[in-house]
């Protein structure tokens, strides 16, 4: 059997075990679940890579922003755009915070996605913060507990059955 699944590009199942697989999470894998195989390095380098990535998106803000003020289109539309990034970042932080707690809704998602690209540095920002409790979007994964539920739904049917049914005495 090949490393990752030929569908979908999911790792493969190991040798010797079957039953329900956890949801993978974006840059965390299955490590959320027993906290184990680097998850706290991997919390550490998540939490400085989104800070470190808003520090730099700040700073091409601010070049943005000076090159607005070079162009000298006046005070009205530096406040515009100062504002727009302001609060579209606000928003964007709000969603995408929300978003580690409750599924979102892909068609509100979807309509938000302009929203969301021009307030990255709140989306970042909520990431940083979220990877300082947690992995982004682990609770979301333990609340709803598909996987626990599946995984004794699993062990269940499995060990249900006990000896050879060929010897099982038949009703007459």
């Amino acid at each position: 059997m090949s490393e990752k699944s030929e569908k979908n590009g999911t790792p493969a199942t190991p040798a010797g075990s079957s039953g329900p697989r956890p949801e993978p999470l974006r840059f965390f894998g299955t490590t959320w679940v027993d906290h184990d195989h680097g998850y706290t390095a991997r919390r550490i380098g998540v939490s400085a890579g989104s800070l470190l990535a808003a520090a730099v998106s700040c700073l091409v803000l601010r070049f943005a922003y000076e090159g607005i003020a070079i162009a000298g289109p006046g005070s009205f539309v530096t406040v515009l755009v100062v504002a727009m990034f302001a609060i579209c970042s606000a928003l964007a932080f709000r969603h995408t915070w929300e978003a580690f707690t409750k599924r979102p809704d892909p068609d509100r998602h979807a309509s938000l996605r302009g929203l969301l690209t021009i307030g990255f540095v709140g989306s970042l920002l909520a990431y940083f913060f979220r990877s300082l409790l947690e992995a982004p979007g682990e609770k979301l994964h333990r609340e709803e507990e598909e996987y626990e539920k599946a995984r004794k739904q699993h062990e269940s049917r499995s060990t249900r059955r006990t000896g050879n049914p060929s010897k099982k005495r038949r009703r007459e």
